[in-house]
């Protein structure tokens, strides 16, 4: 063969892979090419925007990453009192973000500079928000105890910093994660260049603040609508060919805005305290585990920690911190987070020093025949309140909610600047197959047939008195009333017909405390209490769902 035709052959072969490289191009559209239209997308003449170099969502502060999995469920593993609720069952729970250490003192007296900033309590109109965050200092008294120290101290002293904070209901954690939420993303927009530097410190007003799903929905209500912060950011304007300003709010797509931060399910903390990453080989589990810890012991079996208790609880009558010395824990009423070693998931005291609030409702089963994947007992559905003029409703100063509680603690519905909720009605529920009601928390129990006398009575339209039906859930039923001068008049329930201190408000803690035996902090055990009060002994962390990938890294199936 010449070099004529070596030549020739050469360029043929060169434009023969031009062309399949053109072709692959074509028919493999980049990350900025839609794959159902073939349109540009962020193309800068306008059209739709997204985000495409979103790669996994970001741990947020405090949190550390929980990969979801199988597990048992209400697995006691010693049931002395032989309780009828921890019936085990297979559980399933995606992945999930989770407070390392529970929220201690500082984190909350955050919150509560905060509100006393925004919403200043001399202020009769803001008066009772700050004081409805406020934890009950007084849960420390003891009628036959000297308390007085740490009712006065326990809060508020920096030597209890960060020392888990307690005293606190189950609706006060509840809002103190959504407070959480709103400053987190308020702080992740603002380093995003699309809100003002530090205005959330210095423009923030009862009028003027941040809310997420504000933010979202109606961007333009956000901030009480202040142009300068909501447009002062360092973020380089977009424009489109017209000359008209393109993603100047972030969106959902943007990927920027953070799930809320909330109180973790039940199952989702029995899951995370267990810890079974380090028994799990090949899809199997491998030996028996009875705290987050391995073993069955309280006691450290390490050499060089040998004997020394690995949890912050009450080890017998008289006995809450060991004899000083040796055997001593480190704590008698709560210990500083951190004191013991974390589980395999990188979390700190899920057994011990405080219980901990979860989010569901108690109920004596978990109905795991209905549902097995990611359990939670407690939706009540809700969606945004729309005005006359197709707006969503954001609560103004002027119109904020007050709910008096059980107890007669007086807290805000909503806090200014936020979306008004209502419940979902028929429009949303009208021929759905997966809910049909807005408050679920009742769903196939606590039910008139749910009843130890019912007595066969399935006739619903026949009035049946408490009295006689004997029902499980028969709770008493404190009322709340004011008088014409706006005194609250206290009415206690002193019925002797009353069954069950269970009703829709009982709320589920995990976890035992510095005040449990040992037998409560077995992580499958669960107990109750009233979602408006709160105790000497109850804490609190905060979870956030995981959007994405299942799990972190590189190789995202594995068998």
């Amino acid at each position: 063969m010449d070099m004529k035709n070596v030549l020739n052959l050469r360029i043929l072969l060169a434009l023969m892979l031009s062309l399949a490289m053109f072709s692959c191009k074509r028919s493999s559209s980049s990350k900025n090419d839609s794959r159902a239209t073939g349109w540009k997308i962020n193309d800068k003449n306008g059209g739709f925007q997204y985000n495409t170099n979103f790669k996994e969502q970001a741990t947020s502060p405090g949190l550390v990453f929980i990969e979801g999995g199988t597990f048992t469920m209400g697995k006691v593993q010693d049931d002395v009192m032989h309780d009828w609720n921890n019936s085990p069952n297979q559980q399933h729970v995606q992945s999930f973000y989770m407070d390392e250490t529970e929220v201690t003192n500082k984190m909350y007296l955050e919150y509560l500079d905060w509100l006393k900033r925004v919403y200043p309590p001399d202020d009769p109109n803001f008066k009772l928000i700050y004081e409805g965050a406020l934890p009950d200092t007084l849960v420390w008294r003891n009628r036959l105890g000297y308390a007085e120290m740490m009712t006065e101290n326990y809060l508020r002293h920096p030597g209890y910093g960060e020392y888990p904070v307690v005293g606190v209901s189950w609706i006060q954690a509840v809002e103190f994660a959504d407070w959480r939420t709103d400053r987190v993303n308020e702080l992740y927009l603002e380093d995003a260049g699309y809100l003002k530097r530090d205005a959330r410190i210095t423009d923030v007003s009862a009028d003027a603040n941040f809310n997420t799903d504000t933010y979202i929905n109606a961007p333009t209500e956000t901030f009480g609508g202040n142009d300068e912060i909501l447009n002062g950011g360092k973020r380089r304007t977009q424009t489109n060919a017209a000359g008209e300003e393109i993603n100047v709010y972030a969106k959902r797509e943007s990927g920027i805005i953070t799930p809320e931060y909330r109180l973790p399910s039940e199952a989702e903390w029995e899951y995370a305290a267990l810890g079974l990453s380090e028994l799990r080989s090949y899809n199997t589990i491998r030996g028996r585990k009875k705290y987050p810890w391995s073993g069955s012991y309280t006691r450290s079996g390490k050499r060089k920690t040998k004997g020394d208790q690995l949890a912050n609880f009450k080890q017998g009558k008289g006995d809450y911190g060991g004899i000083a010395g040796w055997s001593d824990d480190g704590a008698d009423i709560t210990a500083e987070v951190k004191s013991y070693e974390p589980n395999d998931f990188g979390l700190y005291d899920m057994a011990g020093n405080v219980a901990e609030w979860v989010a569901d409702v108690y109920r004596p089963i978990v109905d795991d025949e209905f549902n097995d994947f990611n359990y939670y007992r407690g939706n009540v559905y809700t969606k945004n309140a729309i005005n006359d003029d197709g707006t969503v409703k954001v609560v103004t100063t002027d119109d904020i909610v007050y709910d008096t509680l059980s107890n007669g603690k007086i807290v805000p519905r909503n806090l200014p600047g936020e979306i008004h909720q209502v419940p979902v009605n028929e429009n949303e529920t009208y021929l759905r197959t997966n809910f049909d009601s807005s408050d679920n928390r009742n769903f196939r129990d606590g039910d008139k047939r749910s009843s130890r006398q019912f007595g066969g009575n399935f006739n619903e339209d026949e009035t049946v008195t408490d009295s006689e039906t004997g029902k499980m859930y028969n709770s008493p039923k404190h009322k709340i009333e004011r008088d014409s001068a706006g005194a609250l008049i206290k009415n206690y329930d002193k019925s002797n017909e009353r069954t069950s201190l269970i009703n829709d408000n009982a709320r589920v803690y995990k976890g035992g405390s510095w005040k449990d035996r040992e037998y409560w902090i077995d992580p499958a055990q669960r107990r109750y209490f009233p979602q408006d009060m709160a105790t000497d002994y109850i804490g609190f962390r905060c979870a956030m769902s995981r959007v994405g990938s299942k799990s972190k890294g590189k190789n995202k199936t594995r068998n």
